[in-house]
């Protein structure tokens, strides 16, 4: 934690010219003091950390928060109350919401609201947070596993997800809580596969069709985030020939990732496989993103990224083809950059399954 608070402040005061930092939003609350809820979080310039948390959020805030004070306080305003008397020098806050940072201009007018120390922070994992991940992307692999077994023509998508999902609840995985989407999964079958962002719906798979599977759930915090394509029966040949382009397009993304390579360069290299084989404009998204605390958080893969990867980033691989109301495939790697080969999270086969 320590570490973290020293990347935080150098961070910061890089970005903002500010020596405090104030945590409102709980992802960013948990990487500063490892403590997840309703609560302010303070880093002063010679790292002392603070958490005004309250009643309800305090003995939890005791608990979990790493080398923390932690002060009592009521909710609302009254904790904005409580924070002001911590102010002083210049402070950088990550709040994005007007009305309160209006409240917190008044008194203290030096104040800023920039989430980019946070930003900044997070794109470089730690020893800690990358044996996270990996424990959650070996958890999503038997995921996959249980998809090859219990895939089946005639099951609704939304049923697959209740298998998953109470898979990943009995191993501590969780719902991401992503706000685009109202399910924990993507299951597409058939002609929702088209959609990268499809909704599960009670729609049965058919024979000879595909299924897109994409699995992002949360543990311990973290995010892992992984798809796979699978076929029931008999697919077409332009199915087959778009999941080999695919699989193709993925392996060379992956080939490419290395640190001080532009991210533009690894989308680059996914993108003109699928280019040269006339499938360009079905490949409508992004090849990736990093992952953490958040499902898409920096660096941003992609073709007018401007980051170079580091070591230690953690992100993911996707390219993607998706032929409008027929079928889509996505195959998807979490992966940590390393100062080689980079450490691919994943160990489920990319093979095409046909169940």
């Amino acid at each position: 934690m320590k570490v973290r608070r020293k990347r935080l402040l150098k961070h910061c005061k890089e970005i903002t010219g500010c020596d405090m930092i104030v945590a409102l939003e709980p992802e960013n609350l948990f990487y500063m003091t490892g403590f997840w809820g309703e609560a302010i979080g303070i880093l002063e310039k010679n790292g002392k950390t603070t958490i005004i948390a309250p009643e309800l959020e305090v003995g939890r805030a005791k608990e979990e928060g790493v080398d923390c004070e932690v002060i009592q306080s009521d909710r609302g305003m009254s904790s904005l109350l409580t924070l002001k008397k911590f102010l002083k020098g210049k402070v950088c806050t990550d709040c994005q919401n007007y009305p309160v940072m209006q409240s917190l201009k008044k008194s203290f007018p030096k104040i800023k609201s920039s989430i980019e120390p946070f930003n900044k922070s997070r794109e470089v994992k730690d020893d800690a947070e990358i044996k996270i991940l990996k424990k959650a992307s070996k958890i999503i692999d038997e995921m996959f596993g249980i998809c090859q077994k219990k895939i089946k023509a005639g099951q609704k998508e939304s049923e697959l997800q209740a298998i998953l999902m109470s898979y990943a609840v009995e191993n501590e995985m969780f719902d991401t809580g992503y706000r685009s989407t109202l399910n924990p999964l993507i299951i597409a079958g058939g002609p929702n596969g088209a959609l990268p962002h499809a909704q599960v719906t009670n729609r049965k798979f058919k024979k000879n069709e595909l299924i897109v599977v994409d699995l992002t759930l949360r543990y311990k915090g973290y995010v892992s985030d992984a798809t796979r394509t699978f076929a029931i029966g008999k697919i077409s040949n332009e199915e087959k020939n778009v999941y080999e382009i695919v699989k193709e397009s993925q392996k060379a993304g992956l080939k490419a990732v290395k640190p001080k390579i532009d991210c533009k360069k690894v989308d680059n290299a996914c993108r003109e496989i699928i280019d040269e084989s006339g499938y360009g404009k079905y490949f409508i998204h992004s090849t990736g993103h990093g992952i953490g605390l958040d499902v898409h958080e920096l660096p941003t893969i992609g073709p007018r990224s401007s980051t170079k990867l580091e070591k230690n980033m953690a992100i993911t691989v996707e390219p993607g083809i998706y032929i409008p109301k027929k079928f889509g495939v996505r195959i998807e790697d979490s992966l940590v950059v390393t100062q080689k080969n980079p450490i691919l999270l994943h160990k489920f086969t990319k093979e095409l399954l046909t169940l």
